[in-house]
């Protein structure tokens, strides 16, 4: 099947393991929709993980930071395989487009304040989020244009998952140099920063388009 216009060009799609995956849920009666909503609840985890580990110590901040890590990956698996069941498998819904869009900068929303809070820094986790908003409204205004989809980075959704994922990962070992937090602060910069820098890297790609007239 062709791909189609202005999605998001994924390599994992065509490895064994994702399709294998794709065509056991395509046998099943779970929906594409109801894939990207469970996306929703897995950020909403991941979120209150970091939450809490914030005002954790020992055991209990390692698993709420090894747990928030996986609940990210989870949230991109979903990512994934919502699209793979509506598009490969032909199981796409006339609200499709909705639940395409509309997890995605709830579970942006709630993966970094959940981060921003655990940190005690609700603004630099609402900043991250702000921005993270901005990469697709300048991606959609590309789309609305007739300019097509701009997915380039370098704080694209899965460039935001990952900072997260290895920022949660590397917080375990701080207890190593009697840090706490100093991680995933410089993690949180990172996407809130790179943030800023895709939404101006994608505007100014879109503004030359536009004003080529290609």
């Amino acid at each position: 099947m062709p791909e189609p216009e202005n999605r998001r060009p994924l390599a994992s799609r065509q490895t064994g393991w994702a399709q294998g995956t794709a065509t056991w849920l395509a046998g099943t009666r779970i929906t594409p929709n109801q894939i990207s909503q469970l996306a929703m609840l897995a950020a909403l985890l991941a979120g209150l993980c970091f939450w809490a580990a914030g005002s954790a110590s020992g055991i209990g901040r390692v698993l709420a930071l090894l747990a928030g890590a996986g609940f990210c990956q989870i949230r991109l698996l979903c990512n994934l395989f919502d699209g793979m069941v509506a598009v490969e498998a032909g199981r796409g819904s006339p609200d499709g487009g909705f639940w395409n869009e509309f997890p995605d900068r709830v579970s942006d929303a709630l993966i970094l304040v959940g981060l921003g809070l655990g940190l005690g820094e609700p603004t630099l986790g609402w900043a991250a989020a702000g921005f993270a908003f901005l990469t697709a409204y300048v991606r959609e205004l590309g789309v609305n244009l007739g300019q097509g989809a701009d997915f380039s980075g370098p704080m694209a959704k899965q460039h935001r998952m990952a900072v997260v994922t290895a920022g949660a990962v590397l917080s375990v070992l701080e207890p190593l140099w009697g840090g706490h937090g100093g991680v995933l602060r410089v993690a949180l910069w990172v996407v809130a920063l790179g943030g800023a820098l895709t939404v101006l890297r994608r505007a100014t790609r879109l503004v030359l388009k536009l004003r080529s007239g290609s």
